[in-house]
């Protein structure tokens, strides 16, 4: 935060012909606001964590839980809904004030009450319909399948999310956003041309309604197999021209070409199925969860706890992954510049960084520890070494 506020008043030079020393104050001010919001919240969590650890805030709701006399999965239910229930009204305050505070602030928020409301129904509705099923199949699992559960239960829900990304762009995004065709013109021409060139082949082109709650930009690919779409975010094809567009998407292109998004996904499955073996082993070790806090022991108390305290174990894995992201993105551009302009993505980067504010002089520090993407002067300047290699 220091190193954005000290360079507050200068334009990188590498910028300067294509950003006002005003723009880059509001990205200065904007994301050091950001920061400062996030540490409080954080130290909110890390108090709320310790309340439901060794304050004995997870025993009080397991008490209320088993208040109902069920069965040991339904009354694990029962506390899975209570503890979700608490964690979304506990999230509410950061979520309000980052939306209708911060991003209202700097010209960003474009989300309504009557949206934002309608938003954590349906997510709360959703929750239900595939959280509950899954957390009872789960606990079923471990119930009735011996030592062997947390195979079973890594195998099932491997395949459910996989199915869930398979389903997500038809049944789940819709229920939030509205996607429509993109239109006819030079910019689906270039796209298509684009996708001829790399060889790949996808479910449809589709624009998404980003506007309705943010002036934010972006563009992504979701979806598996025969299901892959390409999205839009609508502010994004207002900003960039054909040429830009097309060089975001080669970007985008390049990380499915160079296998990261499976990469990503083998990675994930591998972590899955370690998080799995670890927690067979605790589930009924008295240390892990009296260390914690917690007295009672049952499965349910161990999803919970284990899912907690699994980040704090972890955390310094981050910059690791952080590196492997950040390497992925300068493969994925390498990418772009063979097959669109490195100048269009070049001048696309530097127009998103500026209509989404986002600071040119982060501490250099932090970056490496916590970005999963190149800060911008690092990232423009790589580009520019591929655009001269080009012409060579």
């Amino acid at each position: 935060m220091d190193h954005i506020i000290k360079n507050r008043n200068t334009v990188p030079a590498k910028f300067q012909d294509q950003i006002t020393l005003a723009d880059h104050q509001k990205a200065a001010d904007y994301s050091v606001e950001k920061i400062k919001v996030a540490q409080i919240f954080h130290f909110v969590d890390l108090v709320v964590f310790l309340v439901l650890t060794l304050a004995g805030g997870l025993e009080l709701i397991n008490h209320v839980a088993m208040g109902f006399n069920a069965s040991p999965i339904m009354t694990g239910l029962i506390f899975f809904g209570a503890f979700g229930l608490i964690q979304m009204i506990l999230s509410l305050p950061q979520t309000l004030y980052t939306t209708f505070v911060i991003e209202e602030k700097y010209g960003f928020n474009k989300t309504t009450w009557k949206t934002f409301v309608s938003d954590m129904a349906k997510g709360l509705a959703l929750s239900l319909v595939l959280g509950a099923p899954i957390i009872y199949a789960i606990l079923w699992i471990m119930e009735r399948l011996g030592t062997a559960w947390w195979v079973y239960a890594f195998l099932f829900l491997t395949a459910v999310q996989l199915l869930i990304v398979f389903i997500y762009p038809t049944f789940i995004a819709p229920i939030f956003n509205k996607f429509s065709p993109l239109e006819e013109g030079e910019v689906k021409n270039k796209i298509i041309d684009l996708l001829t060139r790399c060889g790949f082949k996808s479910s449809g082109l589709f624009v998404m309604d980003a506007s309705k709650r943010s002036g934010h930009g972006n563009a992504y690919f979701t979806g598996l197999g025969k299901n892959k779409r390409i999205v839009f975010f609508d502010t994004l094809l207002s900003s960039l021209d054909a040429e830009e567009v097309e060089a975001v998407l080669a970007h985008e292109l390049g990380h499915m070409k160079r296998k990261h998004v499976l990469k990503g996904m083998i990675k994930g499955i591998v972590l899955s199925f370690v998080g799995f073996a670890i927690l067979g082993y605790l589930r009924n070790n008295t240390a892990f969860f009296n260390g914690h806090g917690v007295q009672t022991i049952t499965d349910y108390m161990a999803l919970t706890l284990f899912s907690m305290v699994a980040g704090v174990y972890t955390f310094l894995l981050t910059p690791i992954s952080a590196y492997t992201s950040r390497k992925y993105e300068y493969e994925a551009d390498q990418f772009a510049s063979e097959n669109a302009q490195a100048s269009k993505l070049i001048t696309a980067l530097v127009k998103m960084y500026k209509d989404n504010a986002s600071s040119l002089t982060p501490d250099p520090l932090f970056s490496k520890f916590y970005f999963s993407h190149p800060p911008a002067l690092e990232r423009v300047t790589y580009l520019e070494e591929l655009q001269k290699g080009s012409k060579l």
